[in-house]
């Protein structure tokens, strides 16, 4: 993935459905919420590009790709997709929606653990909580996967993954447009608590940060085949 640490994931060109472009002939409100992920200013872990948006599932799309990296390390990844439909969308109840796709790789001891799904799913709504963002119609999933080597991979411990997929309305400001800048960084705090960051406060020596936020451990470093 192409860095872009922690600063602007500017795309270029003007061409619709094609990686970071956007069509001059896209709606206004939808040309301005991409503007404004673009502009986000997100944690230096952050590695963040555009890339293909899906086709079908509205009229104007626009998606990222992120990963937290600590050395050489992805510790998480995901990808944010931002969807428009002007005529506005009856699931949706708005005209914006974002999809989300968030997954790291955990310990087995942690992935064992029975509440771990409901946890995940409240670092997402209390990310956007946190950013005093409110959202409609939130929906999602989280599933747990593991995995298990034979033969001549038999040698690598069992590997577990967690993975959140979720979507939501974001609430339309000004012009029709949502704060996706916002959302963004929301976003991004979850696959950084997902990775097992502290919060940016804590990390920069600013206090103890909140004693109720639980970050999973740290992940186990690379494997080889």
């Amino acid at each position: 993935m192409a860095a872009a640490q922690g600063q602007r994931s500017d795309g270029a060109g003007e061409m619709e459905s094609t990686e970071g472009k956007v069509a001059e002939s896209a709606p206004l409100p939808f040309r301005a919420a991409v503007d404004a992920l673009r502009g986000a200013r997100l944690r230096p872990e952050i590695e963040i590009d555009p890339t293909k948006p899906p086709q079908r599932l509205a009229p104007h799309a626009y998606a990222l790709e992120a990963a937290v990296v600590e050395g050489d390390e992805d510790l998480a990844d995901g990808r944010l997709v931002l969807l428009h439909d002007p005529a506005g969308h009856d699931a949706w109840q708005g005209t914006f929606r974002l999809v989300t796709l968030v997954r790291a790789e955990l310990e087995p001891e942690m992935a064992a653990d029975p509440l771990l799904p409901e946890v995940c799913w409240s670092w997402l709504t209390g990310a956007l909580q946190a950013r005093g963002l409110a959202c409609g119609e939130p929906s999602g999933t989280v599933t747990r996967a593991g995995s298990h080597y034979f033969g001549g991979l038999a040698e690598r411990p069992p590997a577990s993954q967690i993975e959140i997929r979720a979507s939501w309305t974001p609430r339309e400001g000004i012009g029709g447009v949502p704060d996706t800048a916002a959302h963004l960084t929301a976003w991004c705090d979850l696959l950084c608590q997902v990775a097992g960051l502290p919060p940016v406060g804590q990390e920069q020596g600013q206090g103890q940060g909140d004693a109720s936020v639980v970050s999973l451990p740290q992940r186990r470093g690379p494997q080889t085949p």
